[in-house]
């Protein structure tokens, strides 16, 4: 959360728009509406932690795979209204999104917006 603050003290108007995207289970089968629901209280527990800091945000529920789901959100609300794009992921020893090299895979499909990849101190589920 700490690079939010930093975004807001360069620029105090900016604005934020989250993407949770939903999982797909390790083991059993997969059910969209039970994976959007835990997307999406993920999805509240942040939006209330950073309204907590005093900044706020908007957030959707994304596609299972997290590229396609940034791709969505960049879209949906016009690249132009975007400066960057923040992909969030656990530590190396535990994020599949590194093994999945999804910074760099999302970079690729925006060359003209600006990625910046963080890690996430703790995890939220």
């Amino acid at each position: 959360m700490e690079h939010l603050h930093h975004l807001r003290e360069d620029d105090p108007y900016c604005r934020f728009h989250l993407v949770v995207p939903r999982r797909h289970p390790i083991t059993g089968p997969y059910l969209e509406a039970v994976e959007a629901e835990v997307a999406q209280g993920v999805l509240d527990e942040v939006l209330d932690r950073i309204a907590a800091m005093g900044m706020g945000a908007t957030g959707d529920v994304g596609d299972t795979n997290p590229v396609f789901a940034a791709g969505d959100a960049v879209r949906r609300v016009g690249k132009e209204m975007v400066a960057g794009i923040i992909v969030s992921t656990l530590p190396r020893r535990t994020s599949a999104w590194l093994r999945g090299n999804i910074p760099d895979r999302t970079a690729r499909d925006w060359p003209m917006t600006p990625v910046t990849h963080i890690v996430a101190e703790e995890a939220l589920v």
